[in-house]
């Protein structure tokens, strides 16, 4: 197998090493500063440096674009002209929708790993970034399923979960877990920094405490990658702007009203919500459940594996591995499924029933 890196930093260069540890892939990079890929290379990130795009993708069977937001559109475009017609090509990029109605290919599959480090650069990557690590997919109708499949195969063999999920969803999701925090970082550390110039001259500020830390750790994050983010997701942050705007004015609203008990049942319910939150998606986690395997059977059609990806990432069943098996005249074809646990199988198995699939225990 071989496998293309367009963009040579933490992240494509974890997933070199990964490739090349867990895959035996063989991997070229490419990257836009000669000095990044000549480290790659030196490090054993990659295994071939290319000069351009259409070098690094020439006969390869995965193509990762890891480059910056904004950049990652020409990138992806480019690859897919030069790429072969069975290859898929995908990113890791933390905003999805964008790309993917740029793209508009059925060898594109948007990928986001929800893996990295305080440092950056090639220098810092590790072939076990991704283990136990959740990777999105954004599969759609046109979505090639058996390209689709080498892609998770090889994600597996990473030791990265991946969940298949909506891009207009993803970006919802990465808007408020993600995108907001760091607004919100921003705002306190500008509202510390004007109070802090209210002091008269001689005045001491006040020691940070811990909240103001921890609260304000991503403030001030890489600009070059985050005025790209913003500026990519920006409908979706300014909707979550928007919602934490009026939480804002509810809680004034409760300060103005004096009533302690409302301002007590107000913190009792977000410690409440955060433990939720926190502890969503970990029931029936434990290693210790037993694989079970599903097979649906299916046409051959555009958008099948997209469409059973999706319903099971939207229900929380995680597809630990999958293989197609298609009949000899090409019409149709069974999916085996693995997936962790019984309720996961049961779950799993009406979801694909609901779908109009025909779906049995193997």
């Amino acid at each position: 197998m071989k496998i293309a890196i367009l963009g040579v930093g933490l992240i494509g260069g974890s997933i070199g090493l990964a490739a090349k540890r867990d895959a035996e892939a063989r991997v070229s990079g490419y990257d836009p500063e000669p000095e990044a890929g000549a480290r790659a290379l030196a490090l054993g990130a990659i295994d071939e440096r290319a000069e351009t795009i259409a070098e690094a993708v020439k006969d390869a069977d995965v193509v990762f674009a890891a480059a910056p937001i904004g950049w990652l559109a020409t990138i992806v475009i480019e690859a897919l002209e030069h790429a072969d017609s069975d290859c898929v090509v995908s990113d890791v990029g933390s905003t999805k929708l964008a790309l993917e109605l740029a793209a508009n290919d059925g060898r594109f599959v948007g990928g986001h790993p929800l893996a990295g480090a305080e440092t950056a650069g090639v220098e810092h990557a590790r072939a076990d970034l991704f283990a136990g690590a959740s990777w999105y997919l954004t599969p759609t109708q046109g979505t090639s399923g058996v390209l689709y499949e080498r892609l998770h195969r090889l994600l597996v063999s990473f030791g990265a979960q991946p969940t298949a999920i909506d891009a207009k969803l993803h970006d919802r999701l990465m808007a408020c877990f993600s995108h907001l925090p760091h607004v919100l970082a921003n705002l306190l550390v500008a509202q510390g920094s004007a109070r802090a110039q209210e002091l008269s001259s001689g005045e001491r500020l006040p020691a940070a405490g811990p909240s103001f830390r921890d609260a304000t750790r991503v403030a001030g994050a890489n600009t070059a990658i985050w005025r790209d983010i913003y500026i990519s997701n920006r409908l979706a942050l300014i909707g979550e702007i928007g919602g934490t705007i009026e939480r804002l004015e509810q809680v004034r609203a409760l300060l103005e009203e004096g009533d302690a008990d409302a301002v007590a049942a107000w913190n009792d319910r977000a410690r409440e919500q955060r433990d939720a939150l926190l502890g969503a998606g970990l029931a029936g986690e434990t290693s210790g459940e037993p694989v079970r395997e599903l097979r649906a059977s299916v046409p051959n059609r555009p958008g099948v594996v997209a469409d059973i990806a999706l319903a099971l990432g939207g229900a929380g069943v995680n597809i630990l591995d999958m293989a197609l098996s298609p009949s000899p005249d090409d019409s149709q074809g069974v999916i085996a499924l693995w997936l962790r646990g019984e309720t996961a199988a049961l779950r799993g198995e009406q979801l694909i029933h609901d779908l109009g699939f025909p779906v049995a225990r193997a």
